[in-house]
């Protein structure tokens, strides 16, 4: 018998899973932003997660195995879901590497698998993160190497497994990534324009807005249309992971297939229309108008979404409702540019022009708030992608 063929069979049968750490604790880790973990514990709750502690970089939570399922295909604010396989004490990497050949990594492989591993250390006697996850693929490939005759392919870019590493304080959880590629990555976004918004901090700000749909919401500058994009999905309830081919939590040997396609079927029958006119942009380059309506052609009820070609200080005076932005900055900005000059004319269009709104402006640079000229009715971090940046927001009566 080929040796991969050993490897689907242990697959279809009944492997011995059970004493996988989450299999006899129903724990989970969500990674997210520091800044996004009270919302973050609110939406994971709201999905059906229990048992829920902030940590560093995420929150621990307690799932079965639907709920596992839901939160992968509807978290909005996660970045990854990871279920712990095991975890022990980690003096040094053989330690590490000992420790790991013990689990049974041929439950997780089929022919032609392909892995990578990705590591974090802290406030241990390992100090290099690549070095411990050189080790750990190591003993994943001496393990499949020695039990099946075949070394498993390594592949860092698009691996079909992806094994997560974290070492603190000399204890080691190694798990695998339930979610597979970055659940930031919504597939909705075909063209992009310069330094685009990632995906969760656009809906970070969605969800600080509380926007419900009984006022109208415009971006000004709109961009790619990030911003517009995840209030659309926001709204219209459309599951965060409706484009992915696949997740992470497939590999598991527990995986349950017939529970995902009704887990998808209950979040799909969610789903609900966008009228026409409630969510609207424009931005001042053809370019990123472009990319804005390529990019929402392909959601459910993007058609509905009207992005125009316009200088916010030409719009006309704007209905009450609710102005969500992103103004550019450093390399979005261009180094040509005046960026005090910019901001005041931001400025006085949401004084003129957007009585009666509310305004939530997001600065990539916090230092470019005290140049729009207007009082915050409040500021909140949110740090993300790189930037220290502040989301604040205008009443504008």
């Amino acid at each position: 018998m080929h040796p991969s063929m050993m490897i689907v069979k242990r697959r279809i049968g009944t492997p011995q899973f059970r004493d996988y750490e989450y299999r006899k604790t129903s724990r989970y880790f969500a990674q997210m932003a520091e800044d996004f973990k009270g919302f973050g514990r609110e939406e994971l709750a709201g999905l059906g997660a229990t048992d829920l502690q902030l940590e560093y970089q995420g929150v621990h939570f307690t799932a079965d195995q639907e709920t596992l399922y839901r939160i992968n295909y509807m978290s909005r604010l996660a970045s990854r879901i990871l279920a712990p396989l095991m975890s022990f004490a980690c003096p040094d990497t053989d330690a590490l590497y000992t420790a790991a050949r013990k689990l049974r990594w041929r439950d997780f492989f089929d022919d032609h698998t392909t892995f990578a591993v990705s590591a974090n250390v802290a406030n241990s006697a390992i100090t290099h993160s690549h070095f411990a996850a050189l080790r750990l693929k190591d003993a994943i490939v001496d393990d499949l190497r020695e039990r099946t005759g075949e070394r498993p392919n390594v592949d860092a870019k698009a691996p079909d497994l992806l094994f997560n590493l974290y070492i603190d304080h000399d204890r080691a959880v190694i798990s695998l990534d339930a979610s597979g590629t970055p659940l930031h990555k919504r597939g909705y976004r075909e063209e992009s324009v310069t330094a685009p918004m990632q995906e969760t901090v656009a809906a970070a700000i969605i969800r600080h807005t509380e926007w419900d749909g009984t006022v109208p919401l415009h971006d000004p500058m709109c961009g790619s249309g990030t911003l517009i994009c995840e209030a659309l999905m926001h709204f219209c309830r459309i599951p965060a992971g409706v484009f992915r081919e696949k997740f992470g939590f497939e590999s598991l040997p527990d995986f349950d297939a017939g529970l995902w396609q009704q887990v998808k079927k209950t979040s799909d029958a969610g789903i609900r229309p966008l009228a026409k006119g409630l969510i609207s942009g424009s931005d001042i380059s053809q370019q990123a108008v472009s990319a804005a309506r390529t990019n929402l052609m392909g959601l459910h009820f993007g058609r509905n979404v009207a992005v125009d070609r316009a200088d916010f200080s030409d719009l006309p005076d704007m209905p009450p409702g609710m102005i969500i932005t992103n103004p550019p900055y450093g390399i979005r900005m261009g180094k040509d540019k005046d960026l005090g000059q910019f901001y005041k004319a931001l400025g006085d269009f949401l004084k003129q022009k957007c009585k009666d709104s509310t305004a939530y402006i997001y600065f990539g640079d916090r230092a470019l708030v005290k140049k729009l000229g207007l009082k915050p009715t409040w500021k909140k971090p949110l740090a993300a992608g790189g930037l220290d940046g502040r989301l604040v927001r205008y009443n504008l009566y």
